[in-house]
């Protein structure tokens, strides 16, 4: 926060309280909001039918009932659930003369993006370790990884994501908007409506480094230990379809692991003084936006019992 801005707030003046917020968006060329438009909407059909076809295919087909394709199924509606809370709004503000936001849709925009994120770089490291069980104890897998024990990872890395963004939210949307409500962004982001606050935003900035640290550096030291883990057991193994097996069920999880931590650390994991707003809104789209598309289609390419019951399911389809 500026001297003057600091100035302001402390003597009374400019404290009129913003109710609604602007977003700059990317352009203000109407050529290349239509391009956008388009891009952004064949983006996100493609996010949903994806996600949504992953789900589905978990669910018919039996082969994947199992305690991998039970986190999958998760990923794939935690990738569609967030891209849903910032992709949309981001289509319609193209082709708007004014990409406005009410404060309260702020909030809950804010709030749910932050709880699906959150949950999802948890679900992450639970895959890793079910990925550890199921190659380093194979004989003891599914009695670790029982129904009870699935059902229970999950519900609490969901009510830790949300119990994370009740925190966060309730941080950021403490602070005084007094004015200007220009949000240098496409939705409604800590970097940015930082930026814009007339109070002293120091510990929410401490705070969102430390528990964006937290977050992101346990998460991800509990994929490391498994897979240091799993790499062991796998040169240990002395075959070669034994090896290819198990490189083949992890390369998928590996592959979205190192596509969803990168970006997510350079955009939280910095100081707020290293930031720029411009930068951050082009890695957003990234993991906003192309990160949940992406998610699916490796599973699909890469993964060889999703192809076969995606296969079986097509052959379903003919026989009906």
């Amino acid at each position: 926060m500026s001297r003057k801005k600091r100035q302001d707030y402390m003597t009374g003046q400019n404290q009129t309280q913003v109710t609604d917020f602007i977003f700059s968006g990317f352009t203000d060329h109407p050529e290349l909001q239509v391009v956008l438009f388009n891009v952004f909407l064949i983006i996100y059909i493609i996010t949903l039918s994806a996600n949504l076809g992953m789900i589905l295919l978990i669910k018919m087909d039996p082969q994947l009932h199992t305690p991998m394709y039970f986190f999958l199924g998760h990923l794939a509606f935690l990738d569609a659930s967030y891209s849903s809370t910032v992709t949309p709004k981001a289509i319609t503000d193209f082709l708007a003369d004014k990409k406005t936001i009410s404060w309260g849709g702020c909030l809950i925009q804010f709030f749910m993006f932050v709880a699906l994120v959150t949950t999802e770089l948890f679900l992450l490291s639970v895959m890793a370790y079910d990925r550890y069980v199921a190659i380093c104890h194979p004989l003891l897998y599914s009695r670790i990884m029982s129904k009870k024990c699935c059902v229970s990872l999950v519900v609490g890395i969901y009510s830790y994501g949300f119990v994370n963004s009740i925190i966060q939210t309730a941080l950021t949307f403490q602070l005084s908007f007094c004015g200007p409500n220009l949000i240098n962004h496409f939705y409604c982001n800590d970097p940015p409506l930082l930026a814009l606050s007339c109070s002293d935003t120091q510990t929410k900035e401490i705070q969102l480094f430390a528990l964006s640290t937290i977050n992101l550096t346990g998460s991800l030291f509990t994929v490391i230990i498994s897979y240091i883990y799993i790499l062991n057991a796998i040169f240990r193994n002395h075959s070669t379809s034994g090896r290819h097996k198990a490189f083949s069920t992890c390369a998928s999880h590996l592959t979205a692991i190192v596509i969803f931590y990168g970006t997510l650390f350079f955009m939280y994991v910095q100081p707020s003084s290293s930031h720029s707003l411009n930068y951050d809104k082009v890695i957003s789209v990234f993991y906003a936006v192309v990160i949940p598309m992406l998610n699916p289609l490796i599973y699909v390419l890469r993964n060889k019992e999703v192809k076969g019951a995606w296969r079986r399911m097509k052959v379903k389809k003919l026989f009906l």
